[in-house]
């Protein structure tokens, strides 16, 4: 019976499919962390860098308040004076403004490190599509995105208000206030509905990044299905690889019933086991096992050996000790020295090629 799980995303992504994602820039990307940030670089620049901006804005304004008949008004004097103008302050504003690009770069990598995709800008038609976008507003993800934006409107408005609220009347002499005064107030009151504001957001963005990747994984998730497709195309069908196990499986039983023949023995278990190995006193240091089989296989071991008189010796205990030690074409360990050289050594005797030891 097929596996039918019913199309359940049951399962956790896996990490093929969060890396696609990635690449695709499809991220946990919480909206209200961007705000935060950006509200909280302008709570910093408006209670730190304000006072310092606006002096020197005031120290290059105030010229061309001032004295503006001392202005040369021909074509030539005013555009240089013009270009020198929108330098400087563009030179007062740079630190300003980098500061928030830097935010927002912040912002990005706070929630999911960095990442490049350009998948996200890519020009696709169903952007410009009506129909798509009033899918987009009128779904599960627009809806809960409306609600959040209210209720985010109604807890920061209310802070709001009522910061503002006792300060209205005082607010509405301020036009008869000196200037300078007048903006220090207006600074101390921005700095507290600031304040007030980021320190909402706090909880908000908290509760919001939490939500959104929680979100993010819920639709990542996968069928079974889905997961065991992953695998076979990561990994490879299991029935391709199970055929390509049988075809190496199959070779290496032809190596073995082509090296029977030049054995020097076989040893079995009798019938259950037997196991084939090679060796050359002069070209070689120790014996090789050439061959090895169980039931069947080592029954052909076997007959093979039989057939070309390759000597056979029943020695159970070493023909199990050598099928699970030893690897094919690989020689016998030095602990297993002692049993095979007293079997080679047996085979020699009775082929009468054992050398004969030196005289002392």
């Amino acid at each position: 019976m097929a596996d039918d799980d019913g199309g359940e995303k049951s399962e956790e992504p896996t990490e093929k499919k969060l890396g696609t994602a990635r690449e695709e820039g499809n991220l946990a990307t919480s909206q209200e962390v961007g705000h935060w940030v950006m509200l909280s670089g302008a709570l910093f620049l408006v209670s730190s860098l304000a006072p310092g901006i606006a002096r020197d804005l005031k120290i290059l304004l105030l010229p061309f308040l001032s004295e503006p008949h001392a202005m040369p008004m021909d074509f030539f004097h005013l555009r240089s004076t013009l270009a020198d103008l929108v330098g400087r302050v563009g030179m007062i504003l740079f630190l300003p403004a980098a500061m928030f690009v830097v935010l927002a770069l912040a912002s990005s990598i706070m929630q999911h490190g960095f990442s490049w995709s350009t998948k996200k800008i890519t020009p696709k038609m169903s952007k410009f599509s009506p129909i798509e976008g009033a899918k987009r507003i009128f779904s599960v993800r627009g809806v809960l995105e409306t609600v959040k934006g209210i209720i985010k409107l109604v807890i920061v408005g209310g802070v709001m208000y009522a910061l503002v609220a006792p300060k209205l009347g005082y607010l509405a002499l301020m036009p008869a206030m000196d200037l300078y005064a007048s903006l220090g107030e207006l600074q101390d009151l921005t700095v507290a509905l600031l304040t007030a504001v980021v320190a909402a957001l706090t909880v908000l963005a908290g509760a919001d990044f939490f939500f959104q990747r929680y979100k993010h994984m819920s639709e990542l998730r996968m069928t079974k299905t889905e997961v065991k497709d992953e695998a076979k195309s990561t990994e490879g069908d299991p029935q391709v690889k199970a055929r390509i196990r049988q075809i190496r499986a199959e070779r290496a039983r032809v190596r073995m019933m082509q090296a029977v023949p030049t054995a020097s023995v076989v040893v079995t278990n009798p019938t259950h086991y037997a196991v084939a190995l090679s060796y050359d006193i002069e070209a070689m240091q120790a014996p090789k096992l050439v061959a090895k089989g169980i039931d069947s296989l080592a029954l052909k071991i076997r007959e093979v050996a039989e057939e070309n008189d390759v000597p056979i010796v029943e020695n159970p205990p070493l023909a199990r000790t050598l099928y699970a030690a030893v690897d094919l074409d690989q020689e016998i360990p030095p602990e297993h020295y002692k049993p095979v050289a007293e079997v080679i050594g047996y085979v020699m005797r009775l082929k009468g090629t054992l050398p004969s030891r030196p005289s002392s």
